[in-house]
């Protein structure tokens, strides 16, 4: 019989790992700085808390005196004014839980809230190494899926258990001060109560940490194929792909097993232990003094309490589930949070880089005449010195020197895996080098503070980014813009002329990844959004790769605008990008190989040429 594999639990290589033991107090503790700003709506909850303990513990002792001392006592005529007293309890119990709620459920939203915005922040300002490792659907599972967990905590009133122990030692009170002995009796089954609790509690945490890794597992699954349906699609992988799925599916459905099995288990025991409690009392009240008046008050509201300290018991199960699940959630979140690879460039109080600790004082880097003294090579706009740097164990660029003068186009080019892209990676610090160094007009790039050298380069690539909305606003990026300045970048660039041809406007709706534009149309908008920008450093990743045949001359243009008066590094493949460069840089295996113009070099007869060959083929193919 051929041996079967393992269910998938993620794609390979995005293996979640199932955490430690966690402490839930260590987990309270960390999520208590995002609830200690609305420590006002928690004390107003813990004053309506006692209140409506009060109000409800109130009935059955109003209901026990208008029965032992009005209907057994033959006093009809007052039953009316107990009534009344009976129904006041309910109505101010009911108005005094519902303040209880609206405060804690209130503090509860503006606590997710909070933590959603940290998480949020969080995950953009890290690395770009860090998205390499885990899987969008991950995060997107701790962002959304873990956040409503934790949510849940109070929503559906998890944090009220402690009222409901509150609640409990209040009546194990009222009712000694009532009957010591009968209330021992009642409650002599408390140990087999505390062993099921327990029993539940492990049972639930280990089933909900399970159904946090498979539930990430799946949303990172479907959020790989759903990116690449048109792969799936076209190599005909749907049926591996919901095989592969339904496996997965099939692991988060039996890691629910555990917390059925505690939450079917405690409910059903807790029902029968308080019918045991019962029985207690009304053996009791047989064999002791069972005609007297007072002891059949005694009776009917040690049931009445009785009841009332289980039904918080029952509801046990269910609360602590969701408190389980939100205890499992907040082990990912925090496990996300202590991540430290942060970039630096998003927000203003997000971390520094080791390079660049919290504080050290912004160095700007000169400009202008001030560039011109700082730097020893005054005409170099960016200067690589013995960059070394890996992703791996396999090293990706081995020692590399490049001189770019100021205000010169550079192109780079070279077979794919060269290093290439890793380089204006690295300009950007997108990633850190890890030997040599890297100086934009004279000054280290690591003593640049990541927001101001990102306005001075800016990097178009091939695979434009549009986000769903308006034109306009992926063109600015939210920015407060002049208009003027907004038209003639588009004009520059001959985006005007595009959307004229599409009918459309600079307020023209945007799709999700702006797929209701074509990939020229998109490129435009890519170049009218650095023109707009107006970078010291303009980097064209591949950016005339694949456009529209019909959109050639317009693309042509519209980089021609870009690149005037500006530094400009051109990592292409087409022929008619590189050639016109003032200096082409040529790229093998991480080193760099060749440096000159186009002429020298193809006179040269060396890797160069032979590119140069591979490129005319492929424009005359493309042709």
């Amino acid at each position: 019989m051929a041996a079967t594999s393992p269910p998938r639990l993620a794609p390979p290589g995005n293996e979640e790992p199932v955490l430690g033991k966690a402490y839930d107090l260590q987990l309270v503790s960390r999520l208590w700085p995002y609830v200690r700003p609305h420590w006002k709506l928690l004390l107003a909850w813990a004053l309506f808390m006692p209140i409506t303990i009060g109000l409800e513990l109130g009935q059955p002792a109003v209901f026990r005196y208008a029965l032992v001392e009005h209907m057994l006592g033959n006093n009809i005529d007052a039953l009316p004014l107990d009534a009344v007293i009976y129904l006041s309890l309910v109505v101010a119990q009911g108005g005094s839980s519902f303040c209880e709620t609206w405060f804690l459920q209130l503090a509860g939203q503006r606590t997710m809230h909070a933590l959603r915005i940290a998480i949020f922040d969080h995950v953009l300002a890290q690395r770009a190494a860090f998205f390499d490792r885990i899987p969008v659907g991950r995060l997107m599972t701790r962002m959304t899926n873990d956040i409503e967990s934790i949510n849940e905590m109070f929503a559906q009133g998890a944090i009220t258990l402690i009222a409901d122990v509150l609640k409990m030692l209040a009546i194990v009170v009222v009712m000694l001060l009532i009957d010591w002995q009968l209330t021992l009796l009642t409650f002599v089954t408390l140990p087999f109560l505390f062993v099921l609790v327990e029993y539940a509690r492990r049972l639930m945490r280990a089933s909900f940490r399970q159904i946090r890794v498979r539930l990430a597992a799946m949303n990172a699954f479907a959020q790989e194929h759903l990116t690449g349906i048109r792969v799936v699609q076209l190599l005909g992988r749907e049926r591996t792909a919901r095989k592969e799925y339904d496996e997965i599916n099939a692991g988060h459905r039996d890691a629910y097993l555990g917390q059925i099995r505690a939450d079917a288990s405690m409910y059903a025991l807790v029902e029968a232990i308080a019918s045991v409690a019962i029985a207690f009392v009304i053996w009791y009240a047989a064999g002791h003094r069972s005609g007297n008046i007072e002891m059949i008050g005694i009776v009917v509201v040690f049931i009445e309490y009785t009841n009332r300290f289980f039904t918080p018991v029952k509801d046990l199960s269910a609360k602590y589930a969701v408190m389980q699940g939100a205890m499992a959630a907040s082990e990912r979140i925090f496990q996300l949070l202590d991540t430290q690879e942060f970039d630096g460039a998003v927000t203003s109080d997000a971390p520094r880089s080791k390079e660049q600790p919290a504080d050290a004082p912004a160095i700007s880097p000169p400009r202008g005449d001030a560039a011109l003294r700082g730097s020893a090579e005054p005409n170099l706009a960016i200067e690589l010195s013995g960059v070394e740097f890996s992703y791996g164990a396999e090293p990706i660029l081995r020692g590399v020197d490049v001189k770019v003068p100021r205000g010169a186009t550079v192109a780079v080019v070279g077979a794919t895996g060269s290093g290439k892209s890793t380089v204006i990676k690295l300009l950007t610090r997108l990633y850190e080098h890890q030997q040599g160094s890297i100086k934009l007009d004279g000054v280290d790039i690591r003593a640049i503070p990541l927001s101001e050298l990102r306005e001075r380069i800016t990097v178009v690539s091939q695979d434009v980014m549009l986000f769903a909305g308006s034109l306009r606003e992926n063109i600015t990026l939210g920015k407060p813009c002049d208009e003027a300045r907004l038209d003639q970048a588009i004009h520059r660039v001959g985006l005007d002329r595009a959307l004229a041809r599409r009918g459309d406007g600079i307020d023209a709706k945007v799709s999700e990844r702006g797929s209701n534009f074509s990939a020229g149309e998109r490129q435009l908008a890519a170049f009218a959004r650095a023109l707009l920008r107006d970078p010291d450093v303009l980097v064209l990743d591949e950016a005339t790769a694949h456009v529209d045949p019909e959109a050639e001359e317009l693309i042509e243009k519209g980089v021609a605008e870009l690149m005037k008066g500006r530094t400009t590094l051109v990592i292409a493949h087409r022929l008619s990008t590189i050639r016109n460069a003032d200096l082409i840089v040529v790229m093998d295996k991480g080193v760099v190989v060749e440096q000159g113009t186009h002429a020298e070099l193809v006179a040269k007869g060396g890797f160069y040429a032979a590119l140069e060959r591979t490129f005319r083929r492929q424009d005359e193919h493309a042709e």
